[in-house]
């Protein structure tokens, strides 16, 4: 039976969760675009293009399934290095996103929140990014949130400069810093850890994303690139999670056992 196949029997078993926890947060690895449009003979931004509506179709799920927080990995600190055509291509899809689907997604009580480093975003990007954020900081259903210009390794090390700076002024003495220092100061600080974390096109590493985060969560890898992510996708890849076994080093055993 195929891994594919596989999932599918799982989801079957387990319809919209059957009774079993859904994850609260779920972060997305969006991997692909480029294979996609390459095995159509496309430019690679035709990829990108496609990408963008499986967003939206992941938005939409996320909400239809309950599940509170999104985490999309949009953009890394370390794609910069993306030949500069291809970087403009994704800035300019950015800026249609945000002004097609904003208040849309404000219409469904979807808030925005941007995390990742903010002192070297392009100035016309920046404004775009706080705008989602302000207009829909009141919204209470899903929390959509974007890693722009995001770097895992940036994030801990930002972090850590922060505190270092209380400990100089006296605010914070080195004996009190514990993880949960840490944790405070992270983008991530004011939702919870991703349960699961999922990423698309067969690759299977976290890419600089989420690292401190993800330290209990749920790794699902899909072999569907991004621009065939669907909601059927992500219920497949929630009933894996809803499959196992989450013990979080201790050694509960599953009911029944």
């Amino acid at each position: 039976m195929s891994r594919e196949a596989s999932l599918q029997k799982t989801y079957a078993a387990h319809p919209e969760g059957g009774g079993i926890p859904m994850p609260n947060h779920v972060a997305i690895i969006m991997d692909g675009n480029g294979r996609w449009a390459q095995a159509r003979g496309l430019p690679r931004t035709h990829g990108h293009r496609k990408g963008v509506e499986a967003v939206r179709a992941a938005v939409r799920a996320a909400g239809e399934l309950g599940i509170k927080t999104l985490t999309l990995f949009s953009f890394s600190s370390e794609n910069w290095a993306r030949p500069a055509e291809e970087i403009n291509d994704l800035m300019g899809l950015l800026k249609i996103f945000i002004r097609r689907d904003l208040a849309d997604l404000h219409k469904e009580n979807v808030r925005v929140s941007i995390i990742g480093a903010r002192d070297n975003i392009p100035g016309d990007i920046l404004p775009l990014l706080e705008e989602a954020e302000n207009l829909t900081k009141n919204n209470t259903d899903t929390r959509l949130v974007i890693a722009f210009n995001y770097g895992s390794r940036d994030e801990i090390a930002r972090a850590v400069k922060k505190i270092g700076i209380q400990i100089e002024s006296g605010e914070l003495s080195a004996s009190e810093v514990c993880a949960d220092t840490i944790s405070t100061r992270l983008d991530t600080a004011e939702w919870s850890d991703p349960e699961l974390i999922i990423r698309t096109s067969g690759e299977q590493r976290l890419s600089n994303f989420l690292m401190w985060q993800a330290a209990y969560s749920e790794f699902v890898f899909l072999d569907c690139l991004w621009p065939d992510f669907d909601k059927s996708q992500l219920k497949m890849a929630i009933s894996e999670f809803q499959a196992r076994d989450r013990r979080f080093g201790g050694l509960v055993a599953k009911s029944g056992a």
